[in-house]
């Protein structure tokens, strides 16, 4: 048994949760450029239910690919696990990027975050607006009820830029249109992307590398809880508040026990306790290498992070005995 106030997630669950996202982004990736994204994510969700399974953990699924009767694998609710470990919550997008994998179009990956019971907050698959900049800032430096140019300003200002020096990460929807001129206006760059907003975000915390200074915009709710969980883990500052966009939406809010839909949530109100992150390309991308198949081996490249010791390991796998990742 852990010790009191400690984790009882392991350092070696950390590995074997770097294993399941291999095996969801390598079945998802035999599908890449297929044209088929649902065909693409339902093989990545079948691979990770088959290795959480595997798993020495009691876990339940929180974040998900939808309700129970909705969907076969990796449903809200459903319990996973070896059930002779630690309880766990779980959050997972088996393909973050349907769409861009059956184009084979950049970043695209499997992603898995996990956490002590009772850690994530329950979002409801409806619309969420974000706004999330790296780590190293002060407290509160930009707000989602600030102008874009405001907080576009207060963050070259605290990188001691130009405000033309800075990129913002929005998604391509026609919903940003309003945004997207506004930043413009204010003179900065964008660079705009088709899915992917966990990387988007992700992204924020090496500008050095990536480029990307802030992230700004509405996406997926459970999307803006896993990128919480990562950021957990590294750092950075995010604020988001749920859009529902209809009754129907505010209803299942309600049921799910979100009351005040006018909350903005930090970090730490999506994730908290120890968080264990994990990421592996599916695409190249900006953050992670795509799979690549070869004759007698498969290479993977995951991202693997953990809140509690602060670890962040960038692992590139060569998959031998490529026998247990046919389909």
């Amino acid at each position: 048994m852990p010790k009191p106030g400690l984790s009882p997630l392991t350092r070696a669950l950390s590995l074997e949760v770097a294993r399941v996202t291999e095996a969801a982004a390598v079945a998802a990736a035999r599908l890449r450029g297929q044209g088929d994204e649902a065909a693409a994510d339902r093989a990545a969700a079948e691979a990770m239910r088959r290795e959480l399974n595997n798993l020495p953990l009691r876990g339940r699924v929180v974040i998900g690919e939808g309700e129970e009767g909705e969907t076969p694998a990796l449903f809200i609710g459903e319990e996973l696990g070896l059930c002779d470990g630690p309880p766990a919550d779980i959050a997972v997008d088996p393909l973050e990027g349907a769409t861009i994998c059956a184009k084979a179009q950049a970043n695209a990956m499997s992603v898995l975050a996990l956490t002590e019971r009772g850690s994530l907050l329950n979002a409801p698959n409806i619309y969420m607006e974000k706004i999330a900049i790296g780590p190293g800032y002060a407290s509160g430096l930009v707000d989602l009820d600030f102008a874009p140019a405001r907080n576009l300003a207060r963050v070259a200002e605290a990188k001691g830029v130009a405000m033309s020096n800075l990129t913002a990460c929005i998604l391509d929807r026609p919903r940003h249109a309003k945004l997207i001129a506004e930043v413009r206006a204010a003179g900065a760059a964008i660079q705009l992307i088709g899915d992917g907003d966990i990387a988007g975000i992700i992204q924020t915390c090496e500008p050095g590398e990536t480029g990307i200074d802030i992230y700004m915009g509405f996406g997926g709710a459970p999307e803006g809880v896993l990128a919480a969980a990562a950021l957990r883990c590294i750092g950075g500052q995010m604020q988001a508040r749920l859009a529902p966009q209809n009754d129907d939406e505010r209803r299942w809010a309600a049921q799910l026990g979100i009351k005040d839909l006018a909350r903005k949530y930090a970090v730490e109100d999506m994730a908290t306790g120890d968080v264990i992150f994990a990421a592996t390309g599916v695409t190249d991308g900006s953050l992670l290498t795509g799979v690549k198949f070869h004759p007698t081996r498969i290479q993977t490249h995951t991202v693997l992070m953990r809140s509690a010791t602060g670890t962040v390991r960038w692992v590139r796998t060569d998959h031998r005995q490529i026998a247990k990742f046919s389909v």
